[in-house]
């Protein structure tokens, strides 16, 4: 299904967990304990996918960023940095001086028209039944619920905890697997519920170090069914990611427990100082975001920007930045994969666990070339010239010295070269 393809209107929103609280019923309200409150929770009948209207949250103070001259790094590796850095980027384009494209800010009313003439295509008004942006999505490619299909093949015995840990651990490995598979691969669904990520034999539900720890390349190419003829790209990257992933779980046992399991970052959300839970449950989103950032920061390549040897994840030096101050001035922050990470993870615990999270206004759109391409698409950016004539030339040139014949006429880069692996885009 296309991007921009027409959904069926019939089953327009049926495949959303919300982006606010369910209807599912977690205990008492007067419950004391954060933790037994949750873990009281059962399933009832209430779907996870009902649509709800936003939840208007008490005032909660959210913790400051770091002090960017006193710990670099810790500043550019929190959601905080993010506009606030990226605005310095924003600010030049406003005035139309930035170094690579050129800004017309009247076509951008044709963006938004665009966009809602899509949202009003396919939903209808209030809009509350607009899925929420998380990987939860991806599982009902077909018009088939496979989240809802799980839940329902799992015993009553089985908590809304419980069933959030799992969905977690589900959610976490499905978008670190997540890059481009090659040209050739496709896979049909087959539940066969082996558990090859789970090494405690009375749970093959879930992630956890040990299952992770005895991955082999052999098991990840027959679990997503690669083989002659359907070969799956980056495969060795693949797994090798998922041994560091292992590696990072059993380190950080205050985010993943004893167990090193991703759905066990719930307990620590629960337990965490900040959360509230006199009326509602409320998490404040920095404590998740900190889960992440840090929790999973081993799985991260060496080579990323760094400062004074700590990686700084999704950022980069940019020239439209201030130079020649402090190295940390010039460096943007985007951190894509952890906030596509937040967004999908915070769906089942609100769904699930009626969690509410403060600060949600600090997430961005995910700074991706799609969406950027909107803006070239309708006009908003236009490659400069001597860019556009550049790349074109750089395009032809890699052409000649590939031998290969150009599928379209794109600008390149100078040091133009064939796609990265699917191993290397996953990182």
């Amino acid at each position: 299904m296309g991007l921009f393809s027409r959904k069926d209107k019939s089953r327009r929103g049926d495949a959303s967990l919300p982006t606010s609280h369910s209807t599912n019923s977690f205990g008492s309200s007067t419950s004391r304990s954060v933790v037994n409150r949750v873990s009281a929770g059962s399933v009832t009948s209430g779907s996870p996918l009902s649509p709800l209207s936003p939840t208007k949250l008490p005032k909660m103070d959210l913790p400051r960023p770091p002090d960017p001259q006193l710990d670099p790094a810790g500043y550019l590796r929190s959601l905080g940095a993010v506009r606030e850095r990226t605005k310095l980027v924003f600010d030049k384009l406003m005035a139309n001086r930035l170094q690579h494209f050129d800004v017309d800010m009247a076509k951008f009313p044709d963006v938004v028209a665009f966009v809602s003439g899509l949202i009003k295509r396919d939903y209808d008004a209030p809009f509350n039944t607009i899925p929420g942006h998380g990987r939860y999505q991806h599982f009902c490619v077909g018009g088939r619920d496979r989240i809802a299909d799980l839940l329902s093949t799992w015993p009553s015995t089985v908590d809304n905890t419980e069933r959030c840990r799992r969905l977690i651990d589900l959610f976490l490995i499905s978008v670190l697997l997540d890059a481009g598979a090659g040209t050739s691969w496709s896979y049909k669904s087959n539940e066969n519920g082996k558990g090859l990520f789970s090494g405690n034999p009375d749970n093959k539900h879930q992630v956890d170090f040990q299952g992770l720890a005895k991955l082999t390349v052999d098991q990840l190419a027959a679990g997503l069914q690669s083989k002659p003829g359907n070969e799956l790209a980056g495969l060795d990257g693949r797994t090798a990611l998922l041994l560091k992933l292992s590696d990072a779980l059993k380190s950080k046992a205050e985010f993943f427990g004893e167990t090193g399991r991703p759905g066990n970052m719930i307990d620590h959300l629960l337990s965490h100082p900040s959360t509230q839970a006199s009326s509602m449950l409320i998490v404040p989103l920095p404590v998740l975001w900190s889960v992440l950032m840090s929790g999973l920061a081993p799985i991260w390549p060496q080579s990323r920007t760094s400062i004074d040897g700590v990686s700084l994840g999704d950022a980069w030096p940019c020239s439209s930045m201030p130079q020649g101050v402090g190295a940390w001035e010039s460096i943007v922050p985007f951190h894509k994969l952890t906030q596509w990470l937040t967004y999908s993870l915070m769906q089942p615990m609100q769904s699930l666990l009626n969690m509410h999270f403060a600060g949600t206004e600090l997430l961005t759109g995910l700074p991706e070339y799609r969406n950027g391409g909107l803006f070239v698409d309708i006009g908003v950016l236009t490659l400069k010239k001597d860019d556009a004539d550049r790349g074109l030339e750089n395009y032809s040139d890699y052409c000649r010295r590939a031998g290969v014949k150009g599928v379209e006429v794109a600008p390149a880069g100078r040091h133009c070269r064939p796609p990265r692996s699917p191993s290397r885009r996953s990182q």
